[in-house]
């Protein structure tokens, strides 16, 4: 009789136990939102994937270099990437390069959300079974990295961006990695 009881209360325990975590990270000041990311200060996973648009062209990772660039994963299915997308659209016509990575979607879905919402990519690589993405260290959509000239992450964002993200950390990072010319 009591071990029907065992099983609840262990995960009862297991749940205030990651409550409280969260907590105390957030009472130590730290952003729950914001996933430090191995791959900050590394060259971008190599990659040679189609394009979306234009299944018969191969985007690779060796275009990532001589201009600083905004890589997005993004998939059609993806709720949170609607919110991000009016911020990508503007950040698009202020001249920033934006390279798309659709993750894990239907071609016909993804055609249909540019045509619907508007295309804000310099190009965009179809990662339909998202082994590329798992290279990035992707494990869901919206992600976002800056890149800098020389082919470096130098930022990770998980999650949408937001209007304050962009002010307060992307635009003065693409400034100074722009003004640079080598990597900070």
């Amino acid at each position: 009789m009591k071990a029907k009881y065992l099983i609840p209360a262990a995960i009862f325990l297991a749940m205030v136990a990651i409550f409280g975590l969260v907590l105390y990270q957030i009472g130590q000041g730290r952003n729950i939102q914001e996933v430090p990311s191995p791959l900050i200060g590394k060259s971008v996973p190599q990659f040679e994937l189609p394009l979306l648009l234009k299944p018969d062209q191969i985007f690779s990772s060796e275009q990532l270099k001589g201009k600083v660039s905004l890589v997005n994963v993004w998939a059609s299915w993806c709720v949170s990437c609607r919110y991000e997308h009016e911020l990508l659209m503007a950040m698009s016509r202020s001249g920033l390069s934006i390279i798309g990575i659709n993750y894990k979607d239907e071609r016909a879905d993804a055609l249909k959300w540019l045509r619907d919402w508007g295309d804000p990519y310099e190009a965009i690589v179809y990662d339909y079974d998202g082994r590329a993405a798992i290279d990035w260290g992707v494990y869901g959509t919206p992600e976002t990295f800056l890149i800098d000239k020389q082919g470096v992450i130098r930022y990770k964002h998980t999650g949408p961006i937001t209007e304050e993200k962009l002010q307060d950390v992307i635009f003065p990072l693409v400034r100074e990695l722009n003004q640079s010319g080598t990597t900070t």
